[in-house]
């Protein structure tokens, strides 16, 4: 398995309403970082581990990103609809776009990883999981005291947490996964379908 043979769904749309200066005018994944859209940037960052299938899952404001990326033939732009959450827009966009693939990619339009996503793939393969998830260990939002009495002992500022691991935003899947998944407008990724998958023992973590 190869990253060449295995497409990547990204999710480009949403209202972006916690940006909402930024987004008013145009979607989120079109938002720039020194100079570029920083959904250039994950599709560059993807194209370094040697991905070169994609699929944008459109929604909000989805001509923008038509207009920019249209012309890239690497790209399938496929609109999943405005009012649909997370879950659907991977539905739906499987449903035209997987063809015989085995293995897909999932991320966020918004999201930058410094992870080797090509050796996340590896991990996923050999596991033999249905879904794996990148798992990242974030640092404490606070300093942490260790004190003595009334006496501070050590001081660390924004320590790693300890055995505490949140979602990372890259997932790769076996095509199993879309047993999990629903076109409904209502099917979030990260509720029902990744909490189902995880109960019945189909999730890893690529930490």
């Amino acid at each position: 398995m190869t990253p060449s043979e295995v497409p990547v769904f990204v999710l480009c749309g949403g209202l972006g309403t916690r940006l909402k200066e930024e987004t008013e005018f145009r979607p989120k994944p079109m938002v720039p970082i020194g100079g570029e859209p920083i959904l250039a940037h994950i599709l560059r960052d993807y194209r370094s581990h040697g991905f070169d299938r994609f699929v944008l899952c459109l929604g909000f404001k989805a001509e923008a990103i038509e207009e920019h990326f249209g012309r890239d033939e690497s790209i399938t732009l496929v609109r999943t609809g405005e009012a649909a959450m997370t879950g659907a827009r991977v539905a739906r966009a499987a449903a035209e776009c997987l063809g015989d693939a085995e293995h897909f990619g999932v991320t966020y339009g918004d999201g930058l990883t410094d992870a080797d996503l090509a050796a996340e793939l590896d991990f996923h393969v050999a596991h033999g999981g249905i879904g794996t998830v990148l798992g990242v260990n974030p640092p404490s939002r606070f300093g942490e005291l260790k004190i003595d009495g009334d006496r501070v002992v050590e001081f660390d500022e924004k320590p790693q947490i300890r055995d505490h691991w949140v979602n990372g935003g890259f997932f790769f899947f076996r095509r199993a996964f879309l047993e999990y998944l629903s076109t409904d407008d209502e099917c979030v990724l990260e509720r029902e379908p990744l909490v189902r998958l995880a109960r019945d023992g189909g999730l890893t973590v690529y930490r």
